[in-house]
Order: C-alpha cells, then structure tokens, then sequence
C-alpha cells in the first residue's frame, strides 16, 4: 500500500530536472553565455591548481574561452543524459521494459529537447539548433542504456529458478543416497556394546 503511494513521487527528479534546463533556456543569450564562460574558467583553473601548471590570469581566460564552446555541448548532453535516466527509473517502477522502456523514454526525452529549442526561440539572442537536438539526444541514448544495464544487472542478482527447478531439486535431496551393503568391509558388523544400542 504505502510502495503503491510512493510510486509517483519517483518522477519528482525527472520534473526537477526539465525545469532547471527550461531555467536555463529562460536565460538570455548574454547570461547564458557568461555561465558557460565562468564554468569554462573554473574548469581551466583546477586542471591548472592539480597539475600546478601556473597559468597566468590572461592565459587561463584564454583557455576558458577556447573550451567556452564544448562546456556547452557538454552541458547539453550532461543535463539529458541525467533526465533520460530521471525519466526512465519511474518508468521502470511502474512496469516499462525493454525495447518499450527505450521508445517511451527516448520520446519523452527528445521531444522535451526539441521544445526547448522551439523556447530558445522566444528568447533575445538565442535561437533554435538542430545540432543542439542531437546532441542532446545523444546523451539520452546512453542514460537510457545505463538505466538498462543496471536493471538487466539487478535482475539477474535476484534471479530465482522456477517452481518446477525447486521441486526438482528439492525432490532430488529428499531421495536417500542408497548404496549396495559391502560386506567385506571389517567395520560393517559392528556390534552394539551399549545397553540401550539393543
């Protein structure tokens, strides 16, 4: 009863997750770009602090606006691949599997991608990309694989045979271990010295 409750709490993450990135799409092009651009930074100056480079200022302003644009793309398919594995888990508890958990969840993912781009639209300074699609959809088709293998993983630790294995099985141990009596065996008559072995 209270798993039965429970159940639609699991798509919580996944609604979290669709607003964060339409929060981001709501960001014009300038904020956007200064985002991307700070993480892009932060990014340059910890390679740089564990390597102990020592990069000068404009030098790792530099870097960071070299990498400014795969931050992005990377971003893109970072925030789906954890929305494909957000949307399949509650699709998972309620009974999707298989190739219908990879159609409905790809579905759901994809279409909410190319909507967003359709939003960027109305945003200043941005606007809708194909490629963006597609790179989003790429991080979808390997979040849903991850949620597969991990359900395919789990079920194979608690596989349990079937009922007529078990009844084999524990018929088989119920039979006796009978063997033919070797009667040239010396320890084969023993006789009882004990009163109460009569």
């Amino acid at each position: 009863m209270i798993r039965t409750l429970l159940k639609p709490f699991s798509f919580l993450p996944a609604i979290a997750l669709m607003y964060m990135i339409y929060a981001f799409s709501a960001q014009d092009a300038e904020a956007s770009s200064q985002l991307s651009y700070q993480v892009s930074y932060e990014i340059v100056e910890t390679t740089d602090n564990i390597f102990e480079v020592g990069l000068d200022d404009w030098q790792l302003a530099n870097w960071a606006h070299r990498i400014n644009g795969v931050t992005r793309k990377l971003a893109h398919m970072t925030e789906y691949f954890l929305l494909a594995i957000a949307v399949s888990f509650p699709l998972y508890v309620y009974g999707v599997r298989g190739i219908w958990l990879m159609l409905l969840a790809g579905l759901i993912c994809v279409g909410f991608a190319c909507t967003d781009e359709f939003h960027q639209s109305f945003v200043e300074g941005r606007g809708p990309s194909k490629r963006d699609v597609l790179i989003d959809s790429f991080g979808v088709f390997w979040g849903i694989v991850l949620v597969r293998i991990i359900g395919w993983s789990g079920r194979k630790t608690i596989f349990r045979p079937s009922k007529k294995r078990r009844r084999r099985r524990s018929s088989s141990r119920r039979e006796p271990d009978y063997r033919e009596p070797d009667y040239r065996d010396p320890d084969f008559f023993v006789y009882p010295t004990n009163r109460n072995d009569f």
